[in-house]
C-alpha cells in the first residue's frame, strides 16, 4: 500500500511541475529554429557566435539547420543557448491536463474491458448484474489500476 500512496504522490508532484510548462505549449518553434531566430535578432553573425562557440561560420551554420530539420541534440541546443546568453528549457508536455488524467484515461479502458468480460461470464451464469452495479465496478476497478500504474497499462 505504501508503494501505491508515494507512486501516486509523486505523479502528483511531477504534474504540478509538468503544469508550469503548460502556457510555453501555445509558442510556434520559428521556421528556422531559435538559434538562428535569435542570432539574427541580435543582429550577430554566423562567425560571431561561431567564435562564443569556438567553431566556425560554417559550424555555426551547419548547427543552425540541424536545429531547422529537427535534428539537433540536446547539449548543442545548451551550447548555442549559452553563447547567445540565454538558458535552455527542456520538458514535455502531456496531451491530456495532465499525468494523472492520462493515466485514468488508460486505467478506465483496462477496466472497461475487465468488467465486461466479467458481465458477460455472470450473464452466462444467469448472474447478470445491474447497469449501476457495473459502473459501479468499472470506478473502483480504474481507482485500483490508478493506484498500481502497472507497466501492463501501457501495452
Amino acid at each position: 500500500m505504501k508503494l501505491k500512496n508515494s507512486r501516486l504522490l509523486i505523479i502528483r508532484q511531477l504534474d504540478k511541475k509538468i503544469q508550469l510548462f503548460m502556457p510555453l505549449s501555445t509558442i510556434q518553434i520559428p521556421p528556422t529554429g531559435w538559434i538562428s531566430t535569435l542570432r539574427k535578432s541580435l543582429n550577430m553573425s554566423l562567425k560571431q557566435l561561431g567564435q562564443k562557440m569556438t567553431m566556425s561560420a560554417q559550424g555555426v551554420k551547419d548547427l543552425e539547420n540541424r536545429e531547422a530539420e529537427g535534428s539537433i541534440s540536446i547539449n548543442s541546443l545548451k551550447a548555442a543557448g549559452e553563447a547567445l546568453n540565454m538558458k535552455l528549457v527542456y520538458g514535455f508536455i502531456p496531451k491530456d491536463s495532465s499525468l494523472e488524467e492520462m493515466i485514468e484515461k488508460k486505467a478506465r479502458i483496462i477496466a472497461v474491458e475487465i468488467v465486461k468480460r466479467t458481465s458477460i461470464t455472470m450473464s452466462l451464469e444467469d448472474q447478470a448484474n445491474s447497469n449501476e452495479r457495473l459502473k459501479q465496478a468499472i470506478e473502483e476497478m480504474t481507482l485500483d489500476i490508478k493506484k498500481d500504474v502497472p507497466k501492463s497499462l501501457w501495452d
